[in-house]
């Protein structure tokens, strides 16, 4: 190959680059897991709840290391996760309280937290089994009034856990 079809190759290829990545469909995000009930923060940003970027198209990939206590997991693109002054609902409940965590990908689980301002107010044993599809555990809140919960799914086959916030109005 001469030096100037080389070079007419190279330009032909970094001019057409851009337009493939652009015309190639996007692989779908690694799925992962968040509580869908009562509605997560990421979840009523799924369902169009509150205005949210782009967590409402992957309510399931807030995650992050294990050991933090943010809504949003540690992930920038999720800070919205983090805003109080959001319209977050709180759903009305009573001092027991059923979480259901949807899985779309089910790795094998360390444990699973559930903290009130920053107090830990259950520790589930995840056995480092696959959990199924879905998993719903009953948790006792200490106190009534406007509380948000941070629920914590621990991997037991990654460094990573995923969080998910959620509000409630405990009676």
């Amino acid at each position: 190959m001469t030096a100037k079809r080389k070079l007419l190759a190279a330009a032909l290829g970094a001019a057409l680059a851009p337009v493939a990545l652009v015309a190639i469909p996007a692989g779908t995000a690694s799925a992962h897991g968040y509580v869908n009930s009562p509605a997560s923060r990421q979840a009523q940003c799924a369902q169009g709840v509150v205005e949210c970027g782009a967590i409402k198209y992957e309510p399931q990939s807030v995650e992050g290391p294990k050991g933090l206590r943010e809504c949003n997991g540690g992930v920038p693109q999720f800070a919205e996760l983090n805003d109080n002054s959001k319209p977050w609902q709180a759903a009305e409940v009573g001092r027991t309280v059923d979480f259901t965590w949807t899985f779309t990908a089910r790795h094998r689980t360390a444990n699973y937290e559930y903290y009130v301002g920053g107090q830990k107010v259950a520790d589930i044993d995840g056995g480092g089994q696959q959990p199924p599809a879905t998993v719903t555990h009953q948790v006792n809140l200490p106190n009534s009034g406007r509380q948000t919960v941070l629920a914590i799914w621990n991997v037991a086959d990654t460094a990573n856990a995923f969080y998910a916030c959620i509000d409630l109005q405990v009676s």
